[in-house]
């Protein structure tokens, strides 16, 4: 039986953190296109595709990040399913026709999200959840026909529409891209980071482990619905 092969669109400008956090996690081929030096996939020939977290916001006026969601609408058009994880989560929902808007308050560590137990992207995974969180954007609104599958006190974290499941925590981070993540934060004062630095434990990690079933359940999900894919680039969705 062939191993699923997935688009791996890296959309991190440090991308090596990202590139070894997906690689560890997701049991599949990943053909990896870094984003912000402007590559995309010239084939819709994967099994399905991922699109990481970033530094960058959806509705910033970047060449790259227009091409990224060009691409991105023409793929789903196309029939491939996707994961989106924190940018990709609000990427998703841009190009699906939802609203992504700064927040009032960044939310950074490890927090609790509540999911309703209906959608197979979380099948195993506790209703009351422990992810690693890390973003000043949000999906304020989710996109026509979507369904909301996971929440918190800072909003939606995560929903599905069609073959598109997204994600706004990151269940692929380990401690030490969390750590990293965190120092980084410029914008935020010593006693915020210090503050999120003592929570980041490996008792903390062991509880975030549980979400990454996601993963697993994105797989399994990918294996259903497209068997023996050949899509090339020049074809669309009818």
């Amino acid at each position: 039986m062939a191993r699923t092969r997935l688009a791996l669109l890296n959309a991190a400008h440090a991308a090596e953190d990202t590139r070894r956090n997906f690689r560890r996690e997701i049991d599949a081929e990943l053909v990896e296109f870094h984003c912000p030096s402007g590559e995309l996939p010239d084939t819709f020939a994967f099994d399905g595709c991922v699109v990481t977290g970033s530094k960058a916001s959806v509705y910033w006026d970047e060449p790259w990040i227009g091409r990224l969601k060009e691409w991105v609408g023409e793929a789903i058009e196309a029939g491939l399913p996707f994961l989106g994880v924190c940018y990709g989560h609000q990427l998703l929902a841009n190009v699906l026709g939802g609203r992504v808007e700064p927040m009032d308050e960044y939310e950074i560590g490890y927090r609790t999200v509540e999911q309703d137990g209906q959608n197979r992207l979380l099948d195993g995974v506790d209703d009351d959840f422990v992810a690693f969180t890390t973003h000043s954007d949000q999906v304020t609104k989710a996109p026509p026909g979507a369904t909301v599958f996971a929440r918190n006190d800072y909003g939606i974290h995560g929903f599905r529409k069609g073959r598109a499941f997204a994600v706004q925590f990151h269940p692929e981070y380990d401690t030490e891209t969390a750590r990293t993540v965190t120092e980084a934060k410029d914008e935020l004062s010593d006693e915020r980071i210090a503050t999120v630095l003592a929570g980041i434990t490996d008792e903390n990690y062991r509880a975030a482990c549980e979400a990454k079933q996601l993963f697993d359940n994105f797989l399994g999900y990918v294996a259903e619905v497209t068997p023996d894919r050949t899509v090339s680039a020049s074809d669309r969705a009818d």
